[in-house]
């Protein structure tokens, strides 16, 4: 008896995360058009850099290098080798469904975030140097998209095999704190501005929770 009321309220859920985060996408998109934001994001990238030393990041010294492994698990290379691994594990168990949502994750992530970096056309920050190298435009923020498209799918598929409620808040718990970390990593590494980092995140959100509706759809 507590079977669909608890379905409605999960596809509830999924359907207000997707709209919510549209909605911040948005909203954020508008605001960095219209260029009203660009003195608090020139500020804040800034903040993060020694007043004497633009160069130089704020903090102790083993937080840039916890910058630099929190990036590299929304990189290219690390998501594809994930992707690549947990792919072969669903083609292995034959489980078409669970692998079918993986890839439209992925490569519809990956396919949106390009597009709308290019339509959007926003340059990376300049106003302090980089702590890692980049060739894309700024807005959104690519490893944030795909760090919260990305985490978020694998945790709902492993949180699928859960009885548990507490184990699979863990593993959303999880998920989240790494896309998290994937973020702020890259404005603190001066290669984003805040509201790339909000955009991609809300972009990324959103992907994942509409991947899951389909999925829960036409593959219940």
């Amino acid at each position: 008896m507590t079977e669909h009321p608890l379905k409605a309220a999960r596809a509830f859920g999924l359907a207000a995360l997707a709209l919510g985060c549209a909605f911040v996408f948005i909203v954020t998109a508008s605001l960095v058009t219209g260029g009203g934001v660009q003195a608090f994001d020139d500020a804040f990238v800034r903040s993060l850099r020694s007043a004497a030393d633009p160069a130089t990041p704020i903090g102790p010294g083993w937080l840039t290098p916890l910058a630099h492994g929190a990036t590299e698990l929304g990189g290219t290379p690390f998501l594809t080798l994930a992707t690549v691994l947990l792919a072969g594990w669903f083609a292995v168990k034959r489980q078409w469904t669970f692998l079918a949502i993986l890839l439209c994750a992925v490569l519809g992530e990956t396919l949106i975030s390009h597009v709308l970096k290019e339509a959007f056309d926003r340059p990376r920050p300049e106003i302090v140097p980089h702590l890692v190298e980049v060739s894309s435009k700024s807005f959104p923020s690519g490893h944030a998209s795909s760090g919260a498209a990305i985490y978020l799918t694998i945790a709902a598929l492993i949180a699928a095999k859960l009885k548990e409620s507490g184990s699979r808040a863990l593993v959303f718990a999880a998920a989240g704190a790494a896309a998290f970390a994937i973020g702020a990593s890259r404005i603190y590494l001066g290669v984003h501005y805040p509201t790339d980092v909000i955009g991609g995140w809300s972009l990324g959100a959103a992907w994942a929770a509409i991947v899951w509706i389909a999925a829960r759809r036409f593959a219940p």
